[in-house]
């Protein structure tokens, strides 16, 4: 087979059959959209269904979702996948209880008779239902329509520039001292067409890129290897991500390069490379107790795992549990005004920030996204809350943090981004290493492990460099830090500034039974924690 027949004919894989009756296409597919007569049609046959039913509330969820990735390594290409799910999910509130039906027919008879369904599902489930659903109001708002700001749309692009792209980025590693390596590219576009008996008729066209790659050296001598992997984090955009403009790379001490809202993929694999035969000789960490300087390519994880999802509120009432638990951050320490971190630590959650994972117009209840704070100077103020929980807070709405993945799939909570806010007064990388006079500087995203509160944890990095008398001192290896989440964020001693401030973030986050996955950002500055325990993770206690 010819390399453009090939890149033409992509093959099925995972991606493609993950989504709920999910289907391969060709690459022309996935810039096309539904009509939007079609979506508004289908939706009140639906609403009107639900009333006649006897349904106090309904929404309708009319999806259209596409995925494309495309595997490499070295100078081969292993797989191009473009994958497309459409239907229609429809939620129904009767008698005090939820009911939920979904379709993959496009005809108002189709999706009628699954409204049907689900009232019918909600009249089963209240007579086991001891206390009835109390919704949070929405604002009736009309035609609404929003779209991921972009310059360029990423399906639109031809594959073969794909994946002539990560080509390159192999052929530069390997050039540039590596032994092996692997290049991903994912795009997702998310086509969400909702409408609610409240009087919301919500289009929202919501894009997300990310490039990761694996560059591994090896020391043929002694078999030994390192890797490393990219430091571009997934983000909210089109294909511009991937310009490489350097307006959007932050230069840090000892010559690295992060990125901000452009990412030069060939640049960070050719460091990469280097990087990571540079770790085949690096000195293995001794432990003990370290001040550690976080990079946000770190941080974000640590943010994620011990921050959004603690906070999030059907974790902290045990309604969840799949993935990590529940939580320690029960609501009484909330009403304590319970300390989660030092004076400077300031959470803030939201969905409104250009260029995020989370960002949206609205959340799949036809929320409007919003801004909020969950930590602020160090204690615990609020939680992450659906319409169906505003008021176990004391709310009188949502926060906006209702989604499913799938038109298939029930809404249910999800985290929003969640960021660490910069320090306000003027603080740069080098100056935060200049005051620290033992300690260890971390970047990237490593192995790690949660208990089921989520208040123990261990996290590990991609790259660690040694900091002594405020210099830094050659890279280290074998790094994980372990941490209790009070304690950790009340070690917090110092955060770089806004100048600093960048977004990490997951782009398949899993939550719930059967598991959903989300995206989300999280953001921060260069932040300082003292007197954190280090173990090394190459020790043999046998």
């Amino acid at each position: 087979m010819q390399r453009r027949d090939f890149l033409v004919l992509a093959g099925t894989s995972a991606l493609a059959l993950a989504l709920p009756h999910g289907r391969a296409i060709a690459a022309a597919e996935l810039a096309s959209t539904l009509d939007h007569a079609l979506k508004r049609n289908l939706a009140d046959a639906a609403l009107q269904a639900a009333r006649d039913a006897g349904a106090s509330y309904c929404d309708v969820r009319i999806g259209r979702y596409l995925r494309q990735s495309i595997s490499t390594r070295e100078s081969r290409v292993q797989n191009v996948v473009n994958g497309e799910s459409t239907g229609v999910g429809i939620r129904v509130l009767a008698h005090g209880a939820w009911g939920f039906a979904a379709t993959n027919a496009l005809a108002p008879d189709a999706v009628a008779s699954a409204a049907r369904q689900a009232a019918a599902v909600a009249r089963a489930n209240a007579g086991i239902q001891d206390v009835p659903v109390r919704l949070a109001p929405a604002p009736a708002l009309g035609e609404r329509s929003w779209r991921t700001p972009l310059r360029r749309n990423g399906m639109e692009v031809p594959v073969q520039d794909k994946v002539e792209l990560l080509l390159g980025v192999n052929a530069a590693a390997m050039a540039a001292g590596a032994d092996f390596v692997e290049s991903n590219l994912f795009l997702i576009n998310e086509q969400k067409y909702f409408a609610s008996t409240d009087g919301s008729y919500i289009d929202q066209d919501v894009h997300r890129i990310w490039a990761p790659f694996t560059v591994t050296a090896v020391d043929k001598a002694s078999g030994r290897f390192r890797t490393r992997q990219g430091l571009g984090a997934p983000a909210g955009m089109g294909y511009e991500y991937l310009d490489g403009d350097a307006s959007g790379k932050i230069a840090l001490p000892d010559g690295l390069v992060q990125y901000r809202d452009s990412y030069d993929m060939v640049e960070d694999a050719v460091a990469a490379a280097k990087q990571a035969r540079g770790k085949l000789t690096a000195p293995s960490v001794k432990p003990g107790r370290y001040d550690l300087v976080l990079d946000p390519s770190n941080l974000f994880l640590t943010i994620h795992e011990n921050v959004g999802h603690p906070l999030e509120l059907d974790r902290v009432l045990g309604y969840e549990a799949n993935y990590a638990g529940t939580s320690f951050a029960t609501l009484d320490k909330r009403d304590a005004g319970y300390r989660w971190g030092s004076e400077r630590v300031n959470f803030v959650a939201e969905r409104t920030t250009p260029g995020t994972l989370g960002a949206v117009g609205y959340d799949d209840e036809g929320v409007p996204a919003g801004r909020w704070d969950l930590v602020r100077d160090g204690i615990l103020v609020d939680y992450q809350a659906t319409r169906d929980q505003a008021h176990i807070l004391g709310r009188e709405a949502s926060h906006g943090c209702c989604y499913a993945d799938s038109w298939s799939s029930v809404q249910f909570q999800r985290m929003p981004n969640v960021s660490l806010q910069p320090g306000t007064a003027p603080l740069s990388v080098e100056e935060m290493i200049a005051g620290v006079e033992d300690g260890i500087w971390i970047h990237g995203r490593g192995s790690y492990s949660i208990d089921q509160q989520r208040y123990n944890a261990q996290f590990g990095g991609q790259l660690y460099y040694a900091i002594k008398d405020g210099k830094l001192a050659g890279m280290v290896e074998d790094v994980a830090y372990q941490i209790r989440t009070p304690e950790f964020w009340n070690a917090c001693s110092a955060i770089c500034d806004a100048r600093d401030f960048r977004h990490g973030g997951s782009f398949f986050d899993g939550k719930g039974q059967p598991s959903q996955v989300s995206a989300v950002s999280h953001g921060s500055s260069t932040t300082r924690f003292d007197g954190v325990n280090v173990i090394n993770t190459a020790r043999n206690l046998g």
